[in-house]
């Protein structure tokens, strides 16, 4: 029997170490990265993430099965494509133009959409040169995701939306969302995850199973 995934998170700021302390929690062996030294996060890992692996972004993405993106969406122009190629990427960001600025190429279309193109070259299907697209874990505030973490069967458990191209990878995040405390929603389609995003329906919402599901399903950008 194989080991759980092994995680890599690209982002040290609010919601990169959130997500790496969940997983921890979890069971997952998690690296966390940012663009520069592994030295220079050594201590916010030591005290902040105990357990995360601070490394180079090159060489936690290598040994990762997830990566996940956790940075601001404006830097993520910074990232070689080719640094995440044949990856199962988690696209944690959103598009705050109040905070990014004005970014052209996001302006058209949904933000996840966007980065599985610039990642692929066409959608968030994995290819020989591409990586594979999921939507999670962008919809919740950092500060709540943690605190509103539940076990399976808890009353007060909530839902998080997975968005897709790619069933095998959905079913993956989907796991994990699970294994980290949430209820999975999984929508249909990368498309789909536009209902996650920044004026969307659920977006800055901690709602249980069937609230969310019912909003995403009254939402026209649910459908893909």
């Amino acid at each position: 029997m194989t080991g759980p995934n092994r995680i890599a998170v690209l982002g040290a700021g609010h919601v990169g170490p959130v997500i790496a302390r969940l997983a921890i929690k979890a069971g997952y062996p998690v690296a966390i990265a940012t663009s520069g030294d592994p030295e220079d996060i050594a201590l916010i890992a030591e005290l902040m993430i105990p357990g995360a692996q601070p490394r180079w972004a090159s060489d936690a993405v290598a040994d990762a099965d997830i990566v996940v993106l956790a940075i601001p969406l404006h830097r993520f122009g910074e990232i070689d494509p080719g640094l995440l190629r044949g990856k199962l990427v988690v696209d944690a960001m959103n598009y705050w133009p109040a905070s990014d600025g004005t970014l052209q190429a996001f302006e058209h279309g949904g933000s996840s959409e966007i980065v599985a193109r610039l990642l692929t070259g066409s959608t968030g299907l994995t290819g020989s040169t591409g990586s594979t697209v999921v939507k999670a874990l962008n919809h919740i505030g950092y500060h709540e995701l943690e605190d509103r973490a539940r076990s399976p069967g808890d009353p007060d458990r909530r839902a998080v939306g997975v968005a897709g191209d790619d069933a095998a990878a959905v079913a993956t995040i989907a796991g994990l969302a699970d294994r980290i405390g949430y209820d999975p929603v999984r929508l249909d389609g990368l498309r789909a995850g536009r209902v996650l995003e920044p004026g969307g329906p659920v977006f800055g919402a901690v709602l249980p199973l069937a609230e969310f599901e019912r909003a995403v399903r009254q939402d026209a950008r649910s459908l893909a």
